[in-house]
């Protein structure tokens, strides 16, 4: 009897342990394609910041946020964990690959995480290099009607 009992321990640790591994890898292909871990994940890096708006490249590794306050940032899948950042004003540079889906994303700041990212459709890579566009525009201040006058 004792020879059954352990017999059907051994079997349940195994399955369960192949149960885990099976788990874990599903999760590791998801990405961030679950637009609810994003936001957990960004939230608690930038707890002060109020997310309007969130895009995830078409491989799910990396989620484009856009602020409240129309500032910009993103997160980036690094295997076990998240990278996230603010985008700076000024410190990005932005061109559209060929395809009209991606962008090629230069981080002055942040070297490493430069790259080209491509989109699920057009009107996402879109909209993103507008957030991207806005977070440049705000290096300079928007100068007064009245400041425009008095220099001509």
């Amino acid at each position: 009897m004792n020879l059954v009992i352990w017999l059907i321990l051994v079997i349940a640790v195994v399955f369960l342990a192949f149960w885990a591994t099976r788990l874990a890898a599903h999760q590791e292909k998801d990405g961030l394609h679950d637009m609810g871990v994003a936001l957990m994940e960004f939230g608690r890096a930038f707890p002060t910041e109020a997310i309007r708006d969130l895009h995830s490249t078409a491989d799910g590794n990396v989620v484009f946020v856009r602020l409240h306050d129309n500032k910009a940032g993103f997160m980036r899948s690094m295997r076990g964990h998240y990278s996230c950042h603010l985008i700076e004003p000024g410190m990005v540079r932005v061109n559209p690959m060929s395809n009209g889906r991606g962008l090629e994303i230069v981080f002055s700041d942040l070297p490493a995480h430069s790259g080209k990212f491509e989109f699920k459709s057009v009107s996402d890579a879109a909209e993103v290099s507008l957030w991207l566009l806005g977070s440049l525009a705000m290096v300079a201040p928007p100068r007064a009607v009245g400041d425009a006058q008095q220099t001509s």
